[in-house]
């Protein structure tokens, strides 16, 4: 299954051309190599997803060409989430 289309079906990011995107700037790596929009993705395969301010660490669990929002939760298991932040986010008050 492409890249884009495992991230729109599994719900790791909302909309396949969003998830292109990201891949096209080069922030997704599956098992440590930069990965393009059309890469296949296949069970076991380790996904480091960089977007907003947090890098998300996830392994692919298995496929599904469609799966409800109940299913694909299942698809894949988070094994890490960090916060990029620069800042503390703290205003200074």
């Amino acid at each position: 299954m492409r890249l884009d289309k495992f991230l729109k079906v599994s719900r790791l990011i909302k909309r396949r051309t969003v998830a292109k995107e990201v891949a096209e700037k080069g922030r997704i790596m599956i098992n440590g190599t930069v990965a393009k929009p059309g890469t296949n993705v296949k069970p076991g395969d380790e996904l480091v997803i960089r977007f907003g301010p947090k890098t998300v660490t996830a392994v692919v669990e298995h496929l599904e060409e469609n799966a409800r929002k109940e299913a694909a939760t299942e698809m894949y298991k988070i094994v890490s989430e960090v916060r990029n932040d620069q800042e503390n986010g703290e205003s200074g008050r």
